[in-house]
């Protein structure tokens, strides 16, 4: 791709803010860096892709204010983490954490173990345990 047919559409997610880098052909034929803001194709992707996120987001948080599954599941979304993550950063295993997105279970934890929680999501016990 030549430098001057870089991409510049600048509908993006990040509204200005956020430039990708590409390597482009330059007038002496020698490859240069260039910022792009975007172009439509992959904005209309990300677009889809982040209603897709939010939207699993918000289905977590109903299921949670609803009492079908605890918080942790909803923050798990919220934050794009999947199991093996999680449990990866609380120290536990898989079948463990689990076991604590029921919500029985999680009205039973510890202070540590919500504390490990909280931290992993980078919020205050209060937060995990109320979800606004």
């Amino acid at each position: 791709m030549k430098q001057h047919e870089v991409p510049q559409d600048g509908d993006n997610l990040h509204e200005g803010t956020f430039k990708q880098l590409f390597y482009a052909v330059n007038d002496a034929g020698e490859y240069t860096p260039v910022s792009s803001v975007g172009w439509e194709p992959e904005n209309v992707a990300m677009a889809q892709a982040w209603e897709e996120v939010y939207a699993r987001v918000e289905n977590a948080r109903a299921r949670a204010l609803a009492g079908e599954i605890s918080p942790i599941a909803y923050y798990m979304e919220k934050n794009l983490m999947d199991l093996p993550l999680l449990a990866s950063y609380v120290g536990k295993f898989q079948w463990q954490v689990k076991r604590h997105l029921k919500p029985r279970v999680f009205k039973k934890l510890g202070a540590t173990m919500l504390q490990r929680y909280a931290a992993a999501f980078k919020i205050t016990v209060q937060e995990l345990q109320h979800i606004k």
